[in-house]
This record gives structure tokens, C-alpha cells and sequence, in this order.
């Protein structure tokens, strides 16, 4: 189910967050928000997944307009792996990831059969099911994330949205959780930090800088050298990662702020002098 935000704009004491923003996730895509700190992709996300409430614009899953259904009938659209996930109070793993059924029961309803599979299923596809008696709590970093990926699927949602999901993450459970996600097929937006990873695992990137969209299409037609060092301030390079065959960017400090080659010499000296290699 395709997601579209139009013209979507966010003032915080009169300081502008997001001027007219626009996004346009296909169905079944992976859409990668990035930006430097500060430009505005995680309020962007924050105002599909409602957490915020723009001053102006729109936004639709499929033709369903958000701010027009109540948090129920959003929940069975759009699920939310958010940044800030700590729970008040010590559940086990799988009250955590039975939380996401609350959409499609009522306020006294009890858990069916159709729960009861769903929070199996869920666990059994992020590999948490040897964790389901578990406090949530104990977990590592990365289990918790596959726990709260777990209560998102649980919801069977059509759209998938995560804020910069592999913060705080080891390597590992950064690019197994990143695996994870690409695998499910569902219509995915997530703010990331890591360009590396948006453009090894995104269909497509867009790119925010001071509360705009600048840039929108494929990770390669996003992410030239020439927009990044104007972007971000940094150099790099486009190579074939030679493991896994997907594109993975080099990066090195733009030569302004690099120490090292600002101390080289632009090019041997010539200036005359006593040969000492004899």
C-alpha cells in the first residue's frame, strides 16, 4: 500500500522543522529518509506515524487519509518501530509483541486464536520464539529490536515505519536487523543515519537537509560525490561491495578539514638543493 505525504510543514516555537515536505513510498518498497542532524527526516516520519501533528499538509496511506481516522484504524494501517522504546513497566517478550493486536480488538475484547497466532508468527520471523518467557528487559540491544519488529508485524500491517532502527546496534545486529527488514516485502519508510546502509538496502532515498526535500530517486542517483560533500561535507566514493555485490560508499573528510592532505605538499619540490642520497 503506497504512503504519501504532501507539503508537510512543522513549526517549534516559530522556528521552522519542515517547510513543504513531500513523500511517495511505492508498495512494497523500502524508502530510506536521510539528512544531516537536524534536517528534519525523523519529524518527517514522526508526522506520517502521527507522533507529531504537522501545521500543514497531508498524509495518506493508500487513499486513507491519517488525520482523519481515529488510532485504532491508523494502527491497522501503519505499525511503528520508534527510537524511544522503553516500557514502563517489566513485560515478558511476548506480552511486548502481543501489544500489537490492540488495534484489532476492542477495549474487552480477549485474545483469540487468530492473537495468539499472530504473536507466534511474529516471533518465529524475527527469531525471538526461544525468547518468548523472557523479560523484556534482559535483553541485548539487538534482541530488543527484533523483539519491537516483532509487535510491529504483529499488527499485519500494510506499511512499516522505523526511526532510525539500528541505533545503538553492534554491527552484526545492525545488518541482521537491516536483512530482516528488506525480507519482508512490506511498504517501508525508515529515517536512517548510516548512508552506507540506505544505499545497500533502500529502493529508494530521500534526502532532507535544513527541513526541505533536495533530492528524491534510486540510492545511486541520490547519493553522487558532488551532493555529499555539499550535504554532509565529506568525500566519497561509489565501489561493488566485493561480499555482497551491492553498491557500498567510501567516505574520507573533504580536503578542507583533512589534516593529513592538508599538510602534503601539492607536488614535489624542485627548488635546488644538496642531493643527500649519496
Amino acid at each position: 500500500m503506497k504512503v504519501t505525504a504532501s507539503a508537510i510543514s512543522v513549526a517549534i516555537d516559530g522556528h521552522p522543522i519542515l517547510d513543504g515536505a513531500t513523500l511517495a513510498a511505492e508498495s512494497g518498497t523500502v524508502t530510506g529518509l536521510i539528512g544531516p542532524n537536524g534536517s528534519g527526516k525523523s519529524t518527517l516520519l514522526r508526522c506520517v506515524y502521527q507522533a507529531i501533528r504537522p501545521h500543514r499538509g497531508t498524509v495518506l496511506i493508500g487513499e486513507t487519509d491519517l488525520g482523519q481516522v481515529r488510532a485504532r484504524q491508523a494502527g491497522q494501517l501503519r505499525a511503528v518501530v520508534a527510537q524511544d522504546h522503553e516500557l514502563e513497566n517489566d513485560y515478558s517478550v511476548r506480552d511486548v509483541v502481543a501489544m500489537g493486536r490492540i488495534p484489532h480488538q476492542g477495549p474487552f475484547d480477549r485474545e483469540t486464536e487468530a492473537d495468539r497466532l499472530a504473536v507466534e508468527r511474529s516471533l518465529s520471523r524475527v527469531g525471538m520464539s526461544w525468547a518468548r518467557s523472557r523479560l523484556f528487559s534482559t535483553l541485548s540491544g539487538g534482541e530488543r529490536q527484533r523483539v519491537l519488529l516483532a509487535r510491529a508485524l504483529a499488527q499485519q500491517a500494510p506499511v512499516l515505519l522505523l526511526d532510525e532502527p539500528t541505533n545503538h546496534l553492534d554491527i552484526g545486529a545492525q545488518l541482521e536487523l537491516l536483512e530482516l527488514v528488506r525480507g519482508l516485502r512490506l511498504t517501508t519508510v525508515c529515517a536512517l543515519h548510516d548512508l552506507d546502509h540506505a544505499i545497500a538496502y533502500c529502493d529508494t532515498i530521500v534526502l532532507l537537509d535544513r527541513g526541505q526535500v533536495i533530492a528524491v530517486g534510486t540510492p545511486t542517483e541520490v547519493l553522487t560525490p558532488a551532493r555529499l560533500e555539499e550535504v554532509f561535507g565529506v568525500r566519497s566514493t561509489l565501489v561493488i561491495h566485493p561480499l555482497t555485490g551491492r553498491p557500498h560508499l567510501v567516505f574520507a573528510a573533504s580536503s578542507a578539514t583533512d589534516p593529513y592532505r592538508a599538510a602534503l605538499p601539492l607536488e614535489p619540490s624542485t627548488a635546488g638543493g644538496t642531493d643527500r642520497t649519496a
